[in-house]
């Protein structure tokens, strides 16, 4: 069940920690883990940067695929989102596209204080099969997934709501706590559900922290 609480979350104070090769290189496995998964080019660093109101928190690049670190953000106090490597397109040797996706099976099975996941696919080219694969990971290890049909923008408003009844549908498939909603970087489409969805997944670390009084309202 999902906790709330009544201190809102300032996602614009989000900050760069570090980058790591795989989940041995991370910080210590404590806290609550947030993380944003996605092909190459479905637009997870202008999401996370509008998320955060930051321009240049997630580094974008003319050529997809080339950035394959892990990328830890802290949100507040034991709050964090991880920016996992783009997938699915990076013109790169087929051993090194399989180390990837070993360290990502790695992280999404075991890094205990992952609580959610985000997994954001191109609204006009949905659900490809290491989508469904991520998708599929994190319901095997009872992790909740958010689903943003990005770019949304790209498609007329009944084109755009078709297409989400459509991927709704067939998320049921997954079983699982999978959610699906159009997300615009550019537009703020579905930005304030993207915070709210994130809210209720930080709570009960802020509800440790107003237990310790250690947060600030």
């Amino acid at each position: 069940m999902e906790l709330t609480v009544s201190v809102k979350i300032h996602y614009q104070n989000t900050h760069f920690i570090t980058s790591a090769p795989d989940i041995r290189h991370l910080p210590e496995d404590e806290g609550i883990e947030i993380a944003f998964a996605g092909r190459s080019n479905a637009g997870k660093s202008s999401a996370l940067n509008r998320l955060t109101n930051q321009r240049g928190l997630a580094k974008t690049s003319k050529t997809p695929g080339r950035t394959q670190l892990i990328n830890l953000f802290k949100v507040r106090e034991d709050c964090h989102i991880v920016d996992l490597p783009g997938y699915g397109f990076a013109q790169v040797p087929v051993e090194l596209k399989k180390k990837w996706q070993k360290s990502l099976g790695e992280y999404l099975q075991k890094r205990e204080s992952l609580k959610g996941l985000v997994v954001l696919m191109d609204i006009r080219h949905p659900m490809k099969d290491l989508d469904q694969q991520m998708i599929y990971w994190a319901v095997d290890s009872h992790i909740p997934v958010q689903v943003l049909l990005t770019k949304a923008d790209k498609l007329k408003s009944g084109a755009r709501n078709a297409q989400l009844l459509k991927i709704r549908k067939d998320s049921a498939g997954f079983g699982g706590d999978v959610s699906v909603d159009v997300f615009s970087s550019l537009k703020g489409l579905g930005v304030d559900q993207l915070r709210n969805k994130l809210d209720t997944w930080f709570a009960p670390a802020l509800v440790d922290l107003v237990e310790n009084d250690d947060i600030d309202e």
